[in-house]
């Protein structure tokens, strides 16, 4: 198997800002990325007050995986991983 079929592993924790809370953020990582998600923790205001959080462990080739993370930087969403996030 060629490493760039290679799947890998990810964990990040994303915010998700208000105006994002109808848009199917994490839906689209699986159908248009390919990634499998693994939604491990979240935070969602209730009547979707507030931003909310997800703590996501995605995985995939490193070029889905990239791309993923291009489209949710298109987003203007936040995005940390777990060699930014010592609380995990």
């Amino acid at each position: 198997m060629s490493s760039e079929n290679t799947l890998i592993n990810k964990r990040i924790r994303i915010r998700i800002t208000q105006d994002h809370h109808q848009e199917p953020v994490i839906s689209r990582l699986v159908s248009e990325y390919g990634l499998t998600v693994n939604i491990k923790a979240a935070i969602l205001g209730q009547n979707a007050v507030g931003d909310g959080w997800f703590d996501l462990d995605i995985q995939g080739t490193e070029t889905q995986i990239e791309n993923g993370l291009t489209y949710l930087r298109e987003l203007n969403l936040q995005i940390w991983d777990e060699n930014s996030i010592s609380d995990w």
